[in-house]
């Protein structure tokens, strides 16, 4: 069987940056259209865009993360829409505010059944968590790259935690090689 790096998508990519002054959410919230601001649920502004379809989170502190994307690509053109929109309203933003990716949370399918109580044993129990009773799938802990998978026993994964695109891919190498040594994957 062969799995490649082309089987892994990209699901929600979250990243952070700092327009470098405290905002005033309330006025933002009256200027900014398509923005939703609750203090009393939520402490930042919510500005959703469309193309790409994005979140920015728009914090008191001049904070703003960026949520739902679905590559780093798309993050950095939500962004840049965001200080733009923020310029367009007086507030000064530096020309190219620093953006540090915090999460990319990507899927993938090993196309095989799993024997996740096997692979539980298997790995040994100093980096899994399984409790089928409580949650489906397995959380397995991984070292190297430092990311948290979550396998199904349809074979369907669930990779998270990476800062960049190839800890998703060296992250499924590993989980193929070490199942493939267990013989808990054909």
């Amino acid at each position: 069987m062969s799995i490649s790096a082309e089987s892994i998508e990209v699901e929600n990519v979250v990243a952070s940056s700092d327009v470098g002054q405290e905002l005033a959410l309330e006025s933002l919230a009256m200027d900014l259209e398509g923005s939703d601001y609750d203090p009393e649920n939520f402490p930042g502004l919510v500005y959703r865009m469309h193309d790409p379809k994005a979140a920015a989170l728009i914090f008191r502190s001049g904070k703003v993360v960026c949520t739902g994307a679905k590559s780093v690509d798309d993050v950095e053109v939500a962004l840049g829409q965001v200080f733009d929109e923020l310029r367009s309203l007086g507030v000064e933003v530096d020309d190219s505010p620093a953006i540090h990716v915090q999460n990319i949370v990507s899927s993938a399918d090993l196309k095989a059944n799993l024997n996740l109580n096997a692979i539980a044993i298997g790995l040994g129990l100093e980096h899994i968590e399984y409790e089928p009773e409580q949650f489906p799938g397995l959380v397995y802990r991984l070292d190297d790259p430092d990311v948290v998978s979550l396998l199904f026993g349809s074979g369907k994964l669930v990779i998270t935690g990476g800062k960049q695109l190839t800890d998703a891919e060296e992250a499924l190498t590993v989980i193929k090689n070490q199942l493939n040594d267990l013989g808990l994957l054909e």
